[in-house]
């Protein structure tokens, strides 16, 4: 149940609606850079197990 916002009720949709979006963002840009990392850490490691 929402509560009666009254005549801010779009300034605060608005606020949570792009607050959403900011931490769907967050997340999506750290989980591709988490991927990102995990691929050279695991390129970094066979290059050392090739050489060593």
């Amino acid at each position: 149940m929402m509560p009666d916002l009254g005549k801010y009720a779009d300034a605060v949709l608005s606020s949570y609606a792009v607050s959403l979006g900011l931490i769907v963002a967050l997340v999506v840009l750290s989980i591709l850079r988490a991927r990102k990392v995990r691929s050279a850490l695991e390129e970094v490691e066979a290059r050392v197990k090739k050489d060593g």
